[in-house]
């Protein structure tokens, strides 16, 4: 996807599809944040505010050179939002197994070799937690391991990175994991063996963009990440009210599911999305033009 131009990476983002509309229902939690941009030139606008026609091409066009300078780090951004979602139906598809496997008898063999769903979710939504630490260091030209700058950045997160993580609090952590997410996230990536992460779809394709010699201390940044960003996380699970059943309810009419059973919708989402790579695709454009525009 990187070699592509930033700009049609951009415009190829779908104007409506399940995704959208899923984002779209988190207005609630993060009201008017998020406007579902594919437009280059619109997102041009939106981020300087200016109508010039001249002026729009001169920041278009400077956007586009730092996007293709390979020395800047918003191709590995790209990258790694892509590669985080082009795995989004392997903890789905894990789960559902799991599920089956507990209901009915001839399927019980599933349960044996797929992970439990805890597992599964836990691991996968730290990785896409450390990912949008590493995508935001590469945007922003920083040490790969900058977690207190992370933090910082994400107490005041606007727009697509706002809804973002709106979505991976609610659709990673709150829907499948309940009210004890965080405590249940740390705990499997406490007791979780590296033979368990490394066979953890997102981490192995997004390991290699990851700081830290081995795999032990790139583990280690999942936890440390995590551990670091717990207050905010749960500050912002309080302050917006998240509750399991409450967005089930909000959200189940758009994920049709034999049985309505959250498992399933939880599940269902994470096999039928790409939130992470459809917003952080708009988020690094709007870095790129935010700082073309500072350039001009």
């Amino acid at each position: 996807m990187s070699h592509q131009p930033i700009h049609k990476i951009l415009e190829e983002l779908p104007a409506s599809n399940l995704t959208t509309r899923l984002l779209g229902a988190l207005d609630y939690v993060v009201p008017g944040q998020w406007e579902n941009v594919t437009s280059w030139e619109t997102m041009i606008k939106r981020v300087t505010g200016e109508d010039d026609q001249a002026l729009i091409q001169r920041v278009g066009d400077r956007a586009i050179e730092l996007y293709n300078d390979p020395e800047q780090g918003y191709q590995r951004a790209i990258q790694i939002f892509h590669l985080v979602d082009s795995t989004q139906g392997m903890a789905g598809a894990a789960e559902m197994a799991n599920k089956l496997s507990e209901s009915f008898d001839f399927l019980s063999f599933l349960g044996r070799i797929t992970p439990k769903a805890d597992t599964t979710q836990g691991i996968d939504a730290a990785v896409k937690f450390v990912a949008e630490m590493a995508t935001f260091c590469y945007t922003n030209g920083l040490p790969g391991d900058s977690v207190g700058d992370f933090l910082s950045s994400l107490m005041a997160y606007e727009k697509e990175d706002s809804i973002r993580f709106a979505a991976w609090v609610t659709f990673d952590l709150v829907l499948p994991l309940g009210p004890d997410f965080l405590a249940k996230t740390l705990d499997v990536l406490s007791s979780a063996t590296h033979a368990e992460l490394g066979e953890n779809s997102r981490f192995a394709r997004i390991a290699k963009y990851l700081p830290g010699a081995d795999l032990a201390e790139k583990a280690g940044l999942l936890s440390s990440t995590l551990a670091v960003s717990s207050g905010h996380i749960t500050s912002f699970v309080a302050e917006k009210g998240l509750d399991q059943q409450d967005i089930f309810q909000r959200i189940k009419g758009y994920v049709e599911v034999g049985d309505n059973a959250l498992d399933y919708v939880s599940a269902a989402i994470d096999m039928s999305t790409n939130y992470f790579e459809h917003t952080g695709i708009q988020s690094v454009s709007r870095r790129l033009i935010s700082r073309a525009y500072g350039e001009i």
